[in-house]
């Protein structure tokens, strides 16, 4: 008999009990997950030897934790035919299910070990959120920087911010600059004067401590010219892309805003259903800092995100316009797994050598273009949402034929 959604539920409401309603549930919401028939099959299995377990012991489903799996397995630990790849699925298995029950309110969330560390960055973090209205994205790297300085100054033991002395940060700068490239160091330094001005505005540490903290030389005057990807092998990555299946429509869909227009990645992810105006051809864009941005909507930008949406984008109560391929599925994920793997698979498919595996280099590329047809550098500007004209002057550099123009003769050269 084929695995089905249908088989699963039978089996699970054939034992019946207190469970058996919250396995049916929890067998359609793996289908809603976008998991296989096969693999739910498998899962309501292992669930189901499970809640034989659980409610021999007289355990109610609300009281589950991540210890009686441990214990589940060990209790079985003693059949020799019990491999351990049979192992790992089973500990997945049940781990869908406590993931299921604490979503919908059956049992209690997972308890977290809060040491005296984690309970300062907690503090620091709300404070970055209310008083100062940062992005996400800045305030997990702010807060992490926080949590590694706490760490490495008190270990375990109880924090202190008191006995905090200009030496500390110092030190804690010069260990990093060990490990880190300057750019980073200097994102660094300017995380940890954002957390002593936090413990000097709550009356917890030295006045003017952050003054202390060492400056990072990134010789920001001369920053490097951008590397941005030719635009033939821009072209090559996104032809590259299948337009025959669900995967392909959505990573020539996601290259194409990349590409034409300069969108960031975490542009792209955040990128929602309701943001796409189609009667005015217009996106609306979530930026940097919670701005917002209307652009136009290129036709074939347009064409390529319709095909996704129509025939390729999974069925799914998410309303991010791009979804993971795979179970579960949901938004794309921050970071290098997201976007940041389809434009790295696009490359490798088009054998192009290009300057970095990153998604910026098309924004840097659209604006190399835009240079070389004569738009000026606000107007680059605008497009690619900078907030200082500073951040685009850096385009000047790639314009070579003017910058021939301006160039001084060598002494002694030929003119």
């Amino acid at each position: 008999m084929e695995p089905s959604y249908e088989r699963a539920d039978a089996r699970v409401r054939a034992i019946g009990g207190s469970s058996a309603e919250h396995l049916s549930s929890f067998v359609s919401w793996l289908g809603n997950q976008q998991y296989s028939a096969g693999y739910a099959c498998i899962v309501a299995r292992h669930a189901l030897a499970f809640t034989r377990w659980f409610e021999g012991r007289g355990i109610e489903a609300g009281a589950l934790t991540d210890g009686d799996i441990e214990r589940f397995q060990r209790s079985r630990a003693r059949r020799r035919c019990r491999r351990p790849e049979t192992r790992r699925q089973e500990r997945q298995a049940l781990a869908l299910l406590l993931i299921f029950l604490r979503e919908h309110g059956i049992c209690a969330a997972a308890a977290s070990c809060v040491t005296a560390v984690d309970s300062v960055a907690a503090d620091f973090a709300e404070h970055l959120q209310r008083n100062h209205a940062l992005a996400t994205a800045s305030v997990d790297t702010y807060t992490r920087v926080a949590k590694q300085f706490l760490t490495w100054r008190f270990g375990q033991a109880e924090v202190c911010l008191r006995d905090l002395r200009p030496s500390d940060a110092i030190a804690f700068v010069r260990q990093e600059s060990k490990r880190m490239a300057p750019p980073a160091v200097k994102g660094v330094a300017n995380a940890l004067r954002s957390f002593l001005r936090f413990g000097e505005f709550r009356g917890e540490v030295l006045a003017g401590l952050a003054v202390g903290v060492p400056s990072v030389a990134t010789w920001t005057t001369t920053p490097p010219v951008p590397k941005a990807i030719a635009a033939e092998h821009a072209r090559r990555a996104i032809d590259s892309c299948d337009r025959s299946t669900a995967v392909g429509r959505r990573d020539r869909a996601v290259l194409l805003l990349l590409a034409r227009l300069g969108l960031r990645a975490c542009e792209v992810i955040r990128l929602a259903l309701d943001d796409i105006d189609w009667d005015r051809a217009q996106l609306c864009v979530r930026g940097k800092g919670g701005r917002q941005s209307l652009l136009p909507l290129p036709a074939d930008v347009g064409a390529a995100i319709a095909a996704y949406l129509q025939s390729g984008r999974p069925t799914c109560e998410d309303r991010h316009v791009f979804l993971r391929s795979m179970a579960p599925v949901r938004g794309l994920l921050d970071g290098s797994d997201g976007v940041g793997s389809i434009v790295r698979y696009a490359l490798a498919r088009a054998k192009v050598d290009a300057p970095h595996r990153g998604s910026h280099q098309f924004r840097h590329a659209l604006a190399a273009h835009m240079l070389r047809q004569g738009a000026s550098l606000p107007e680059i500007g605008q497009v690619l949402r900078h907030r200082s004209p500073q951040t685009t002057s850096i385009y000047a550099k790639v314009d070579l034929d003017a910058l021939r123009t301006v160039a001084i003769a060598w002494p002694g050269s030929a003119r």
